[in-house]
């Protein structure tokens, strides 16, 4: 029952209608303050929603990257959300909005099934990557990252680079002097001694790699035959000469007589004094007929030989590369020692002198004996080199009769 006007309340049929304009209007402003508040939060979470799933929107660009990510988001939050203000809290099929959770979840599933959808993996979806996609992954920071993530020294994978840029660089004038010696008509002879597993071949590898094969040739000649053993000692080693404009790489040479045929029993002493009784009037013949002979020592120490060894005995791509000779290198060093400090002391001579090569870093053996012959061999345009043709002297230097033993 209605109670009095003097103090009691009225029923919803008794109001009048300023009252209840009022009222609605009260309403009203209510509704939409709490739909500005749930609007504020969809936007928030639709940014941060899209932010996660699409990273490389703020990580490009850097802060104004991250910038433009959050607007890019926020811009699709309002547009999801403007409905709703234009309904007064109600969606386009009458549903009032009820709460924070439930509007973000509708804002969400339209915006992930709109113009931004996640991203597939390479392996879980069929994607391809065009060269500007893989020119973005070659960054700085992308390099870093990944380098990081497989556990690699950042400084070995720098020192790899320089090594490889360096050596071709050094390649590039290779080819330049073998075509000034197939132009002028010159015959070169790089003679690689030393050692097992000094290096030698890994070296004549890098030199031939981007020669010319018509106007070069690697030769490395087997224990000889029967017939070859009746012949001169040199005869065989005369025909694989260069010839003009030809450069030739001697894979071990001649000098096998004087330290691994000894050494071996491979030859008597008889053999082995008329060899060295011969040899440096051999190659004088050689220089004065026009022949250039540059003459590499690889020196290594005992350990890394071992190590060397080692490495070929598990590795299925090296396995070649060993011989009974080689099982007995480490006992036999000594007596490899001696008689090459009597090589060097009678076969080092101002016309065909004994280049030392240190080793135990093939990379650096590589690069320096490659530069040693770009600065004796005087081939045209050297001037015009992107890279230092000098050698270091600790690792490429001419022997000394008075130096210490060099491994």
């Amino acid at each position: 029952m209605a109670k009095s006007n003097n103090g009691g309340s009225r029923s919803p049929s008794s109001r009048s209608p300023r009252a209840k304009q009022a009222s609605s209007a009260v309403a009203t402003r209510g509704r939409t303050r709490a739909a500005k508040k749930v609007n504020a939060a969809v936007v928030e979470q639709s940014s941060a929603q899209l932010m996660s799933d699409n990273p490389k929107v703020s990580k490009n660009g850097g802060a104004g990257g991250k910038t433009r990510g959050r607007k890019s988001a926020a811009k699709s939050a309002v547009q999801s959300v403007t409905m709703l203000d234009e309904n007064n809290g109600h969606d386009s099929n009458g549903s009032a909005v009820g709460a924070k959770e439930s509007t973000s979840k509708k804002t969400n599933a339209r915006v992930s099934s709109g113009k931004r959808s996640r991203k597939l993996s390479i392996k879980s979806g069929e994607v391809s990557l065009s060269s500007k996609d893989l020119a973005k992954l070659n960054t700085h920071r992308g390099l870093l990252k990944m380098l990081k993530s497989k556990n690699i020294k950042l400084k070995s994978v720098l020192a790899e680079m320089q090594y490889e840029e360096e050596l071709v660089l050094l390649q590039i004038e290779l080819v330049k002097m073998q075509r000034w010696a197939q132009k002028n008509g010159k015959r070169i002879a790089i003679l690689f001694e030393g050692r097992d597993a000094a290096g030698k071949g890994g070296s004549i590898r890098r030199f031939t790699e981007h020669l010319n094969p018509r106007s070069m040739r690697v030769v490395a000649l087997p224990k000889p035959s029967e017939a070859e053993k009746g012949q001169w000692y040199f005869q065989r080693y005369s025909v694989q000469l260069p010839s003009a404009g030809e450069i030739v790489f001697f894979d071990r040479s001649w000098y096998n007589r004087a330290v691994v045929e000894p050494v071996n029993g491979f030859c008597t002493d008889e053999e082995y004094d008329r060899f060295m009784q011969q040899v440096t009037e051999f190659e004088h013949m050689l220089y004065e007929d026009g022949i250039m002979i540059i003459k590499f020592w690889f020196s290594i120490s005992r350990e890394e030989q071992l190590a060397r060894f080692t490495s070929r005995r598990v590795n299925p791509l090296k396995q070649w590369k060993l011989s009974p000779i080689d099982d007995k290198a480490q006992e036999l060093w000594a007596k490899y020692s001696h008689f090459k400090e009597l090589m060097f002391s009678r076969t080092h001579t101002s016309f065909s002198p004994w280049i030392i090569v240190q080793a135990n870093n093939k990379k650096l053996a590589r690069l320096e004996s490659i530069r040693y012959v770009l600065s004796t061999v005087d081939y045209g345009s050297k001037d015009s080199a992107k890279v230092d043709l000098f050698p270091d002297p600790n690792i490429v230097s001419r022997y000394h009769r008075n130096s210490a033993n060099q491994d």
